[in-house]
């Protein structure tokens, strides 16, 4: 890619702040609930990450785009943040088997990008003042021009955004004879929890967001996985219903992100939106069954209602956050219903959580056995 000079660019903030830098990506205008990542690494996988769809998103670290792109390390189909802010736009990779350039994997996916401002400032702002709306723009530079297309951005409480990266028709992933059907109800699944599944022994068939309970049970699965996704799970009400009765099934269901908050809303626990969130791959969480800590990969600005989740006498917390107590994790006692707030499959980010999908494994294949061995027994007696 040929360097040319970079055109002025302008980051605006809902409450009036302005951050002036350089434009990068596609020269235009984007807007959408401003956040920031505190990750060092993994920026394309967060760039594709579904969950951040809607988003503009703050890159905490200073060089963004040095490696290039490489099209195994992907978490979707399509890049699905709204827009980026960085400090270093980095349009040379120096990485051998890089596909090419983030300029051009900006400019063809249609991505905003601002460079050049202070992003420790802008982290700051945020994390005091709270997640909001914002504007960038290179090719409009008036102030009251921009806050007015900005007044017409919805905020993210109250929106939904699943269907807007769920998948149209239902689709196979994995080896077919493989010993265990898992089905995924896909609301905004990322491709490394599918391959984390099928590395497990698991066929699966993931599900658009409104499929319901009865139409997924048709195809007899060992198991349900509930996925990540973006917008406020609150007003979800039609896949609370069918998470209600996936729950209720008897079959072991894990729940991930979006899929934590839909959980706990369908077992009466309400959910509401963080201050400035979680996102980044360095979040501490602990296990409260067994005493060990972990590092953990997260991305999410809703959370679970810690206050309400003690007058629920079925369910039980987990896992917490080390950094502010908030709930990370959660069981039903009484079914084979787990899950939790943060990213096992990393994609970015440690691999320190995968434990939890062979936890999932080990419950499909004890209910299996479970359900099987009573029933052989009962023929061996009656042939007897």
């Amino acid at each position: 890619m040929k360097y040319t000079p970079k055109l002025s660019a302008v980051l605006l903030l809902e409450d009036g702040k302005v951050f002036y830098g350089k434009a990068a990506g596609k020269t235009g205008t984007t807007a959408g609930e401003i956040c920031f990542n505190t990750g060092m690494t993994g920026y394309q996988e967060i760039f594709t990450d579904p969950s951040y769809y809607g988003q503009i998103t703050v890159m905490t670290n200073v060089h963004i785009g040095n490696y290039g792109v490489n099209k195994e390390e992907v978490e979707s189909d399509s890049i699905k943040i709204a827009g980026m802010v960085c400090k270093s736009f980095n349009e040379f990779a120096s990485r051998k088997n890089s596909d090419g350039s983030i300029g051009d994997y900006f400019e063809k996916s249609n991505i905003v990008a601002i460079q050049g401002v202070d992003t420790r400032a802008i982290v700051r702002y945020i994390r005091d003042k709270g997640a909001m709306n914002a504007i960038i723009s290179s090719e409009e530079l008036d102030l009251d021009k921009l806050k007015e297309k900005l007044r017409k951005v919805p905020s993210m409480s109250g929106l939904e955004l699943s269907s807007k990266v769920s998948t149209i028709s239902p689709y196979f992933f994995g080896n077919q004879n493989a010993p265990h059907k898992v089905a995924v109800l896909d609301l905004g699944v990322k491709k490394n929890i599918l391959r984390s599944l099928a590395e497990r022994g698991c066929y699966l068939q993931v599900f658009p967001m409104k499929t319901s309970f009865t139409e997924m049970m048709k195809w007899k699965p060992d198991g349900f996985m509930i996925s990540n996704g973006p917008g406020d799970p609150s007003v979800m009400k039609e896949e609370i219903k069918t998470i209600y009765e996936t729950i209720n099934s008897g079959i072991p269901v894990f729940g991930i992100c979006l899929g934590h908050q839909l959980i706990a809303l369908a077992s009466g626990i309400p959910t509401f939106k963080m201050h400035k969130g979680h996102r980044g791959i360095n979040h501490p969480v602990k296990n409260l069954l067994t005493g060990k800590c972990e590092i953990t990969s997260q991305n999410h600005g809703f959370g679970v209602m810690e206050q309400e989740v003690n007058k629920v006498k079925n369910v039980e917390v987990t896992h917490i956050n080390l950094n502010d107590n908030t709930i990370e994790g959660i069981r039903l006692k009484d079914r084979k219903v787990f899950s939790v707030q943060y990213h096992p499959e990393a994609c970015p980010g440690p691999y320190d959580s995968r434990y939890l999908f062979d936890d999932f494994i080990g419950m499909i294949t004890s209910s299996i056995d479970s359900t099987s061995k009573p029933a052989s027994k009962k023929v061996l007696k009656s042939q007897a």
